[in-house]
């Protein structure tokens, strides 16, 4: 799902560049394929938390997209619903409600440190911290940012996804810290560390940056959890 997530930003990227060069037949050509992506991406199965998440926020982008086209946006809202059904079933009550005797309660699914476990990623949290907070793939490009870092960066929050980060922080900061720290936390390192950051009257601060390693339901480390002060 993800690399049809950088597909689509990339393809949004060239037709906005394209647009400001008022190259008509390129945005022509280049919008010809944002449809087939929309519904390839509409059409995976999200197969963790998070992705559920980019799905659904992927679903609320379209709706306000085409806020002025109503037939467009109930076939939003449609697919809106069938994926909240999907992934989470139906919240009406069923009338066939079993008698107290023939309940059965399931005995709760082992925890397994240092992953998921339903709440490591859940979105509210996340977009509820005053913290910059975002999650990088192993290859460095954004899975996901909460509403704070995408603010500091002045992106909405789908055009980070797939993007390098040296493409926000430069090529010789990555190069010289980042990478470095980032490495060590696919490596299965917790950590934490301070950098200068610049400030608008010319002077600078120390900002704190934590990174824990994201696993998947295996242990494997599929990315890393970053967060840092606003």
């Amino acid at each position: 799902m993800l690399e049809l997530f950088r597909a689509f930003s990339l393809r949004c990227t060239q037709i906005e560049e394209a647009i400001r060069l008022g190259d008509d037949q390129r945005v022509m050509s280049l919008d010809r394929h944002v449809e087939p992506l929309v519904e390839a991406i509409l059409a995976c199965r999200a197969t963790n938390l998070l992705e559920v998440y980019m799905q659904l926020q992927f679903v609320s982008h379209l709706i306000a997209r085409d806020a002025d086209d109503s037939a467009s946006v109930r076939e939003h809202t449609a697919v809106l619903s069938y994926l909240l059904d999907c992934y989470f079933g139906t919240l009406a009550p069923d009338w066939r409600v079993p008698s107290p005797q023939d309940v059965r309660i399931e005995p709760p699914a082992a925890y397994v440190p240092d992953t998921d476990n339903g709440q490591f990623l859940n979105a509210a949290i996340l977009e509820s911290l005053p913290d910059r907070v975002a999650v990088l793939t192993r290859d460095y490009r954004y899975l996901y940012s909460n509403a704070a870092n995408s603010a500091y960066l002045d992106r909405k929050p789908m055009e980070l996804i797939g993007r390098h980060i040296s493409e926000f922080i430069g090529e010789e900061r990555f190069a010289e810290c980042a990478r470095h720290k980032l490495d060590a936390c696919f490596a299965g390192e917790q950590i934490d560390y301070r950098y200068e950051r610049a400030t608008g009257d010319g002077a600078s601060r120390q900002v704190r940056c934590r990174m824990s390693p994201l696993r998947d339901a295996g242990g494997t480390v599929i990315g890393a959890l970053i967060v840092m002060d606003r």
